[in-house]
Protein backbone atom coordinates (compact mmCIF):
# COMPACT_ATOMS: atom_id res chain seq x y z
CA UNK A 1 0.00 0.00 0.00
CA UNK A 2 1.45 3.42 -1.04
CA UNK A 3 1.67 6.11 1.46
CA UNK A 4 3.51 9.52 1.78
CA UNK A 5 6.23 9.54 4.32
CA UNK A 6 8.83 12.47 5.25
CA UNK A 7 12.26 11.54 4.88
CA UNK A 8 15.31 11.42 6.89
CA UNK A 9 18.22 13.44 5.20
CA UNK A 10 20.09 9.74 4.57
CA UNK A 11 17.20 8.00 3.36
CA UNK A 12 16.17 11.00 0.86
CA UNK A 13 19.92 11.08 -0.06
CA UNK A 14 20.18 7.13 -0.51
CA UNK A 15 17.49 7.83 -3.12
CA UNK A 16 17.61 11.07 -4.86
CA UNK A 17 21.32 11.17 -5.32
CA UNK A 18 21.73 8.14 -7.62
CA UNK A 19 18.37 7.85 -8.55
CA UNK A 20 18.62 6.30 -12.21
CA UNK A 21 15.39 8.12 -13.39
CA UNK A 22 16.38 11.60 -12.28
CA UNK A 23 18.68 13.49 -9.65
CA UNK A 24 18.87 16.87 -9.54
CA UNK A 25 21.60 18.75 -7.21
CA UNK A 26 17.98 21.22 -6.76
CA UNK A 27 16.50 18.18 -5.40
CA UNK A 28 18.99 17.47 -2.95
CA UNK A 29 19.17 17.28 0.96
CA UNK A 30 21.35 20.24 0.60
CA UNK A 31 19.79 22.85 -1.82
CA UNK A 32 16.19 22.41 0.90
CA UNK A 33 18.48 23.56 3.84
CA UNK A 34 20.18 26.43 1.91
CA UNK A 35 16.63 27.57 0.64
CA UNK A 36 15.73 27.36 4.34
CA UNK A 37 19.00 29.70 5.40
CA UNK A 38 18.82 32.19 2.58
CA UNK A 39 15.17 32.03 0.33
CA UNK A 40 13.22 31.89 3.84
CA UNK A 41 11.64 28.87 2.02
CA UNK A 42 10.58 25.45 4.58
CA UNK A 43 11.23 22.60 3.02
CA UNK A 44 10.19 19.09 3.27
CA UNK A 45 11.76 15.93 2.26
CA UNK A 46 8.61 13.28 1.28
CA UNK A 47 9.03 9.78 -0.12
CA UNK A 48 6.11 7.34 -1.55
CA UNK A 49 6.45 4.32 0.40
CA UNK A 50 5.09 0.92 -0.60
CA UNK A 51 5.69 -1.76 2.00
CA UNK A 52 9.22 -0.40 2.98
CA UNK A 53 10.04 0.76 -0.72
CA UNK A 54 10.42 4.35 -1.51
CA UNK A 55 8.90 4.57 -5.42
CA UNK A 56 9.49 8.25 -5.87
CA UNK A 57 10.69 11.17 -3.71
CA UNK A 58 10.67 15.26 -4.17
CA UNK A 59 11.80 18.26 -2.38
CA UNK A 60 9.16 20.22 -2.09
CA UNK A 61 9.82 24.37 -1.09
CA UNK A 62 7.13 25.71 1.29
CA UNK A 63 6.65 29.73 0.56
CA UNK A 64 4.52 31.06 3.37
CA UNK A 65 1.87 34.04 2.14
CA UNK A 66 -0.34 36.38 3.88
CA UNK A 67 -3.67 34.45 5.68
CA UNK A 68 -2.08 31.43 6.36
CA UNK A 69 -1.63 30.50 2.68
CA UNK A 70 1.59 29.16 1.15
CA UNK A 71 2.77 27.64 -1.68
CA UNK A 72 4.98 24.64 -2.77
CA UNK A 73 7.43 24.05 -5.53
CA UNK A 74 9.06 20.91 -6.69
CA UNK A 75 12.83 22.39 -8.43
CA UNK A 76 13.70 20.28 -10.76
CA UNK A 77 11.35 17.48 -9.29
CA UNK A 78 9.85 14.89 -8.94
CA UNK A 79 11.96 12.50 -8.85
CA UNK A 80 10.56 9.07 -9.87
CA UNK A 81 10.02 7.25 -13.50
CA UNK A 82 7.86 9.26 -15.29
CA UNK A 83 7.13 7.06 -18.07
CA UNK A 84 5.14 5.26 -14.92
CA UNK A 85 2.19 7.21 -15.33
CA UNK A 86 0.92 5.51 -12.40
CA UNK A 87 3.52 5.78 -9.96
CA UNK A 88 3.52 9.32 -11.24
CA UNK A 89 -0.22 10.10 -10.37
CA UNK A 90 -0.27 8.21 -6.97
CA UNK A 91 2.28 10.43 -5.64
CA UNK A 92 0.98 13.56 -7.28
CA UNK A 93 -2.33 12.46 -5.41
CA UNK A 94 -0.29 12.07 -1.89
CA UNK A 95 1.44 15.59 -2.57
CA UNK A 96 -1.10 17.27 -3.14
CA UNK A 97 -3.08 15.52 -0.04
CA UNK A 98 -0.29 16.60 1.60
CA UNK A 99 0.10 20.33 0.95
CA UNK A 100 -3.44 20.75 0.98
CA UNK A 101 -3.59 20.49 4.74
CA UNK A 102 -0.76 23.34 4.70
CA UNK A 103 -3.34 25.60 2.93
CA UNK A 104 -1.47 25.35 -0.67
CA UNK A 105 -2.82 27.59 -3.02
CA UNK A 106 -0.77 25.57 -5.49
CA UNK A 107 2.18 23.30 -6.98
CA UNK A 108 4.95 24.19 -9.25
CA UNK A 109 7.05 21.42 -10.57
CA UNK A 110 9.21 21.98 -13.47
CA UNK A 111 10.89 18.56 -14.41
CA UNK A 112 14.46 18.11 -15.66
CA UNK A 113 12.92 16.07 -18.88
CA UNK A 114 14.05 16.75 -22.40
CA UNK A 115 11.75 17.67 -24.46
CA UNK A 116 14.14 18.47 -27.47
CA UNK A 117 17.91 18.28 -28.32
CA UNK A 118 19.74 19.07 -30.70
CA UNK A 119 23.89 18.58 -31.02
CA UNK A 120 26.93 20.99 -32.50
CA UNK A 121 25.88 19.75 -36.01
CA UNK A 122 22.40 21.13 -35.64
CA UNK A 123 21.30 17.68 -35.65
CA UNK A 124 18.30 16.61 -34.09
CA UNK A 125 19.23 13.25 -31.41
CA UNK A 126 17.01 10.93 -30.23
CA UNK A 127 16.01 10.65 -26.59
CA UNK A 128 15.29 7.67 -24.95
CA UNK A 129 11.88 8.17 -23.79
CA UNK A 130 8.60 9.64 -25.45
CA UNK A 131 8.26 13.31 -23.69
CA UNK A 132 4.97 13.82 -25.73
CA UNK A 133 3.61 11.48 -23.77
CA UNK A 134 4.98 12.38 -20.47
CA UNK A 135 3.56 15.71 -21.24
CA UNK A 136 0.62 14.32 -21.29
CA UNK A 137 0.65 12.06 -18.11
CA UNK A 138 1.16 15.04 -16.16
CA UNK A 139 -1.48 17.29 -17.77
CA UNK A 140 -4.14 14.01 -17.02
CA UNK A 141 -2.62 13.89 -13.55
CA UNK A 142 -4.29 17.53 -12.94
CA UNK A 143 -1.59 19.89 -13.73
CA UNK A 144 -1.61 22.91 -15.80
CA UNK A 145 1.30 23.52 -18.39
CA UNK A 146 2.91 27.00 -18.08
CA UNK A 147 3.76 27.29 -21.28
CA UNK A 148 6.71 26.72 -24.05
CA UNK A 149 8.83 29.87 -22.54
CA UNK A 150 11.61 31.45 -24.49
CA UNK A 151 13.74 33.39 -22.20
CA UNK A 152 14.03 33.07 -18.26
CA UNK A 153 10.71 33.80 -17.08
CA UNK A 154 10.61 30.53 -15.42
CA UNK A 155 11.76 29.56 -11.80
CA UNK A 156 14.31 27.44 -13.92
CA UNK A 157 16.05 27.98 -17.04
CA UNK A 158 14.07 26.23 -19.77
CA UNK A 159 16.79 25.83 -21.86
CA UNK A 160 20.76 24.64 -21.28
CA UNK A 161 23.57 23.39 -23.12
CA UNK A 162 24.48 20.00 -21.78
CA UNK A 163 28.17 18.11 -22.81
CA UNK A 164 27.93 14.31 -22.61
CA UNK A 165 31.48 13.40 -20.56
CA UNK A 166 31.23 10.09 -21.34
CA UNK A 167 32.71 10.92 -25.00
CA UNK A 168 36.45 11.23 -24.44
CA UNK A 169 38.62 14.40 -23.86
CA UNK A 170 39.65 14.65 -27.20
CA UNK A 171 36.29 14.02 -28.89
CA UNK A 172 34.70 17.01 -26.68
CA UNK A 173 37.10 19.52 -26.97
CA UNK A 174 36.93 18.75 -31.07
CA UNK A 175 33.61 19.77 -31.24
CA UNK A 176 34.74 23.43 -29.77
CA UNK A 177 34.02 26.11 -32.14
CA UNK A 178 37.14 27.48 -34.06
CA UNK A 179 37.56 30.67 -32.57
CA UNK A 180 37.40 28.68 -28.93
CA UNK A 181 40.16 26.56 -30.12
CA UNK A 182 41.85 29.63 -30.57
CA UNK A 183 41.25 31.16 -27.67
CA UNK A 184 42.11 28.67 -25.45
CA UNK A 185 45.89 28.08 -27.13
CA UNK A 186 46.31 31.77 -26.70
CA UNK A 187 45.85 31.84 -23.05
CA UNK A 188 48.00 28.87 -22.47
CA UNK A 189 50.38 30.66 -24.46
CA UNK A 190 50.43 34.14 -22.18
CA UNK A 191 50.87 31.43 -19.26
CA UNK A 192 47.25 31.79 -17.86
CA UNK A 193 46.91 29.23 -14.96
CA UNK A 194 43.34 28.15 -13.60
CA UNK A 195 43.43 26.96 -9.79
CA UNK A 196 40.72 25.79 -7.15
CA UNK A 197 40.30 28.25 -4.84
CA UNK A 198 39.07 28.16 -0.97
CA UNK A 199 36.77 30.08 0.97
CA UNK A 200 38.93 32.47 1.32
CA UNK A 201 38.52 33.27 -2.16
CA UNK A 202 34.69 33.98 -2.28
CA UNK A 203 35.34 37.44 -1.49
CA UNK A 204 37.01 37.86 -4.60
CA UNK A 205 34.47 35.84 -6.20
CA UNK A 206 31.72 37.93 -5.39
CA UNK A 207 33.37 41.17 -6.35
CA UNK A 208 33.49 39.34 -9.93
CA UNK A 209 30.26 38.30 -9.67
CA UNK A 210 29.24 42.29 -9.39
CA UNK A 211 31.16 43.18 -12.18
CA UNK A 212 29.61 41.23 -14.41
CA UNK A 213 26.36 41.79 -12.84
CA UNK A 214 27.21 45.78 -13.84
CA UNK A 215 28.38 44.54 -17.08
CA UNK A 216 25.47 41.93 -18.55
CA UNK A 217 22.73 43.97 -16.47
CA UNK A 218 21.40 41.18 -14.37
CA UNK A 219 20.01 40.92 -10.74
CA UNK A 220 22.97 38.81 -8.11
CA UNK A 221 22.49 37.94 -4.79
CA UNK A 222 24.73 39.53 -1.67
CA UNK A 223 28.04 37.96 -0.37
CA UNK A 224 26.31 36.02 2.02
CA UNK A 225 24.24 34.22 -0.13
CA UNK A 226 27.31 32.53 -1.91
CA UNK A 227 29.21 32.13 1.21
CA UNK A 228 26.03 29.72 2.69
CA UNK A 229 25.83 28.01 -0.43
CA UNK A 230 29.68 27.31 -0.64
CA UNK A 231 29.20 26.15 3.37
CA UNK A 232 26.19 24.15 2.67
CA UNK A 233 27.26 22.34 -0.12
CA UNK A 234 30.41 21.41 1.02
CA UNK A 235 29.34 19.43 3.94
CA UNK A 236 28.21 16.26 2.22
CA UNK A 237 28.28 17.39 -1.41
CA UNK A 238 30.86 19.28 -3.84
CA UNK A 239 31.05 22.96 -4.81
CA UNK A 240 34.11 23.51 -6.42
CA UNK A 241 35.85 27.13 -6.95
CA UNK A 242 37.80 27.81 -9.93
CA UNK A 243 40.08 30.77 -10.81
CA UNK A 244 41.67 32.04 -13.90
CA UNK A 245 45.10 33.61 -13.31
CA UNK A 246 47.13 35.77 -15.55
CA UNK A 247 50.74 36.67 -14.12
CA UNK A 248 51.81 40.10 -16.18
CA UNK A 249 55.92 39.86 -14.67
CA UNK A 250 55.52 36.87 -17.05
CA UNK A 251 53.51 38.05 -19.98
CA UNK A 252 56.11 40.98 -19.68
CA UNK A 253 58.92 38.57 -19.81
CA UNK A 254 57.46 36.76 -23.15
CA UNK A 255 56.69 40.18 -24.79
CA UNK A 256 60.63 41.24 -24.38
CA UNK A 257 61.68 38.29 -25.86
CA UNK A 258 59.37 38.89 -28.95
CA UNK A 259 60.50 42.36 -29.47
CA UNK A 260 64.27 41.66 -29.12
CA UNK A 261 63.39 38.87 -32.08
CA UNK A 262 61.36 40.92 -34.17
CA UNK A 263 64.20 43.63 -33.86
CA UNK A 264 66.64 41.33 -34.49
CA UNK A 265 65.01 40.02 -37.81
CA UNK A 266 64.02 43.54 -39.12
CA UNK A 267 68.04 44.30 -38.55
CA UNK A 268 68.99 40.90 -40.44
CA UNK A 269 67.46 42.22 -43.47
CA UNK A 270 69.39 44.82 -45.44
CA UNK A 271 67.05 47.50 -46.81
CA UNK A 272 69.49 48.60 -49.64
CA UNK A 273 69.72 45.57 -50.92
CA UNK A 274 66.61 44.19 -50.16
CA UNK A 275 63.85 43.23 -53.01
CA UNK A 276 60.28 43.71 -52.62
CA UNK A 277 59.25 40.55 -50.35
CA UNK A 278 62.20 41.40 -48.12
CA UNK A 279 60.79 44.44 -47.55
CA UNK A 280 57.43 43.41 -47.10
CA UNK A 281 58.54 41.35 -44.70
CA UNK A 282 60.32 44.77 -42.88
CA UNK A 283 57.06 46.38 -43.16
CA UNK A 284 55.06 43.10 -41.04
CA UNK A 285 58.15 42.81 -38.45
CA UNK A 286 57.37 46.81 -38.31
CA UNK A 287 54.02 46.39 -37.72
CA UNK A 288 54.48 43.40 -35.21
CA UNK A 289 56.92 45.14 -33.45
CA UNK A 290 54.55 48.12 -32.75
CA UNK A 291 51.85 45.94 -31.76
CA UNK A 292 54.12 44.31 -29.20
CA UNK A 293 55.47 47.29 -27.73
CA UNK A 294 51.82 49.04 -27.15
CA UNK A 295 51.08 45.33 -25.22
CA UNK A 296 54.47 46.10 -23.11
CA UNK A 297 53.31 49.38 -22.30
CA UNK A 298 49.59 47.95 -21.32
CA UNK A 299 51.17 45.54 -19.20
CA UNK A 300 53.29 47.27 -17.75
CA UNK A 301 50.32 49.55 -16.55
CA UNK A 302 48.58 46.69 -15.68
CA UNK A 303 51.46 45.25 -13.41
CA UNK A 304 52.17 48.97 -11.98
CA UNK A 305 47.69 49.18 -10.64
CA UNK A 306 46.90 45.10 -9.87
CA UNK A 307 50.31 43.70 -8.93
CA UNK A 308 51.77 40.08 -9.89
CA UNK A 309 49.04 38.21 -10.20
CA UNK A 310 45.34 38.88 -10.90
CA UNK A 311 42.56 36.54 -11.00
CA UNK A 312 40.50 37.22 -13.97
CA UNK A 313 37.33 34.64 -13.55
CA UNK A 314 36.13 32.82 -10.96
CA UNK A 315 33.46 29.67 -11.46
CA UNK A 316 31.17 27.93 -9.46
CA UNK A 317 30.65 24.29 -9.94
CA UNK A 318 28.23 22.46 -8.28
CA UNK A 319 28.74 18.32 -8.37
CA UNK A 320 25.79 16.24 -7.50
CA UNK A 321 25.24 12.63 -8.07
CA UNK A 322 26.48 12.08 -11.68
CA UNK A 323 26.14 15.54 -12.55
CA UNK A 324 27.68 18.84 -12.98
CA UNK A 325 27.04 22.29 -12.91
CA UNK A 326 28.16 26.17 -14.15
CA UNK A 327 26.38 27.51 -11.34
CA UNK A 328 28.06 30.83 -11.47
CA UNK A 329 30.68 32.49 -13.58
CA UNK A 330 32.10 36.00 -12.33
CA UNK A 331 34.47 37.82 -14.67
CA UNK A 332 36.96 41.00 -14.73
CA UNK A 333 36.03 43.79 -17.28
CA UNK A 334 39.90 43.87 -18.39
CA UNK A 335 41.82 41.83 -20.02
CA UNK A 336 39.47 40.01 -22.31
CA UNK A 337 41.67 39.59 -24.98
CA UNK A 338 44.09 36.86 -22.68
CA UNK A 339 40.74 35.08 -22.84
CA UNK A 340 41.21 33.44 -19.57
CA UNK A 341 37.20 32.84 -19.13
CA UNK A 342 37.85 30.07 -21.90
CA UNK A 343 40.47 28.15 -19.96
CA UNK A 344 39.06 28.31 -17.28
CA UNK A 345 35.93 26.67 -19.05
CA UNK A 346 38.23 24.03 -20.66
CA UNK A 347 40.07 23.54 -17.15
CA UNK A 348 36.51 22.78 -15.02
CA UNK A 349 34.93 20.47 -18.15
CA UNK A 350 38.57 18.12 -17.77
CA UNK A 351 38.03 18.38 -14.26
CA UNK A 352 34.36 16.88 -14.68
CA UNK A 353 35.51 14.40 -17.08
CA UNK A 354 38.25 13.10 -14.87
CA UNK A 355 35.78 12.97 -11.51
CA UNK A 356 34.01 10.50 -13.69
CA UNK A 357 31.21 12.54 -13.93
CA UNK A 358 28.28 11.44 -16.87
CA UNK A 359 26.91 15.35 -17.63
CA UNK A 360 28.25 18.56 -17.64
CA UNK A 361 25.60 21.25 -17.94
CA UNK A 362 25.79 24.89 -17.82
CA UNK A 363 22.78 26.02 -16.61
CA UNK A 364 20.85 28.32 -18.83
CA UNK A 365 20.74 29.71 -22.11
CA UNK A 366 17.40 31.03 -24.01
CA UNK A 367 15.29 29.59 -26.69
CA UNK A 368 14.58 32.88 -28.13
CA UNK A 369 17.39 33.49 -31.13
CA UNK A 370 16.48 36.72 -32.41
CA UNK A 371 19.13 39.15 -33.27
CA UNK A 372 17.81 41.94 -31.21
CA UNK A 373 17.65 39.40 -27.95
CA UNK A 374 19.73 41.11 -25.07
CA UNK A 375 21.23 37.72 -24.02
CA UNK A 376 22.15 36.38 -27.64
CA UNK A 377 25.51 36.62 -26.43
CA UNK A 378 25.57 34.53 -23.42
CA UNK A 379 23.54 31.93 -25.49
CA UNK A 380 26.52 32.10 -28.34
CA UNK A 381 29.16 32.12 -25.70
CA UNK A 382 27.84 28.81 -24.59
CA UNK A 383 26.92 26.83 -27.56
CA UNK A 384 31.26 27.67 -28.47
CA UNK A 385 32.13 24.43 -25.96
CA UNK A 386 30.23 22.51 -28.26
CA UNK A 387 27.24 20.69 -26.25
CA UNK A 388 23.84 19.70 -27.02
CA UNK A 389 21.46 22.22 -27.06
CA UNK A 390 18.37 21.23 -24.39
CA UNK A 391 14.81 22.09 -24.24
CA UNK A 392 12.98 21.20 -21.37
CA UNK A 393 9.21 20.62 -20.61
CA UNK A 394 8.33 23.69 -18.79
CA UNK A 395 6.44 24.46 -15.57
CA UNK A 396 3.36 22.66 -14.50
CA UNK A 397 0.75 24.10 -12.08
CA UNK A 398 -1.23 21.97 -9.50
CA UNK A 399 -4.16 24.36 -8.37
CA UNK A 400 -5.28 23.67 -5.11
CA UNK A 401 -7.56 26.91 -4.64
CA UNK A 402 -8.26 28.65 -7.79
CA UNK A 403 -9.63 31.90 -6.66
CA UNK A 404 -6.64 32.38 -4.75
CA UNK A 405 -4.62 31.18 -7.48
CA UNK A 406 -6.35 33.87 -9.54
CA UNK A 407 -5.77 36.28 -7.16
CA UNK A 408 -2.01 35.45 -6.66
CA UNK A 409 -0.65 34.59 -10.51
CA UNK A 410 -2.87 37.39 -11.66
CA UNK A 411 -4.03 40.31 -9.42
CA UNK A 412 -0.80 40.87 -6.95
CA UNK A 413 1.69 41.19 -10.40
CA UNK A 414 -0.65 43.41 -11.68
CA UNK A 415 -0.62 45.27 -8.46
CA UNK A 416 3.43 45.22 -7.86
CA UNK A 417 3.80 46.62 -11.51
CA UNK A 418 1.33 49.79 -10.88
CA UNK A 419 3.51 50.34 -7.43
CA UNK A 420 6.53 50.11 -9.78
CA UNK A 421 5.39 52.33 -11.87
CA UNK A 422 4.32 54.39 -9.63
CA UNK A 423 7.26 54.57 -7.51
CA UNK A 424 9.17 55.13 -11.44
CA UNK A 425 7.28 58.35 -12.05
CA UNK A 426 7.80 59.76 -8.58
CA UNK A 427 11.27 59.14 -8.69
CA UNK A 428 11.29 60.90 -11.93
CA UNK A 429 9.65 63.89 -10.71
CA UNK A 430 11.77 64.37 -7.72
CA UNK A 431 14.87 64.28 -10.13
CA UNK A 432 13.31 67.00 -12.70
CA UNK A 433 12.47 69.14 -9.63
CA UNK A 434 16.51 68.96 -8.60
Amino acid sequence: MYKLVELEKDKYEEFVKDNKYKSHFLQSYAWGQFAKEKKNLIPYYVGLNNEGKIEAATLLLQKKLPLGYSYFYAPRGFVLNFEDEAILKCFTQEVVKFIRGKKAIFLKIDPDIIRNRINYLNEKVEIPYDAEKIFKSIVNCGFKHKGFTKNFETMQPRYTFRIDLNQDMDTIKDHFSKTTKQRINKAIKIGCKVEIGTSDDLDKFYELMMKTEERKDFVSYDSSYYKCLYEIYNKDNSMTLFLGKIFPDKILTELNKRREQLQLDIDDISLEQAGKSAKNKVKEYTRQLESVEKDIAKFKEVRQQYGEEIILNAHMIIEYGDKAWVLYAGNENILTETYANYYTYLTHLEYCKKKGYKIYDQFGTIGDLRKENPRLGLHEFKKKFGGDYIEFLGEFDYICNSLMYFAFTKLVPLYRNIVKKKNKKVMKNEISRN
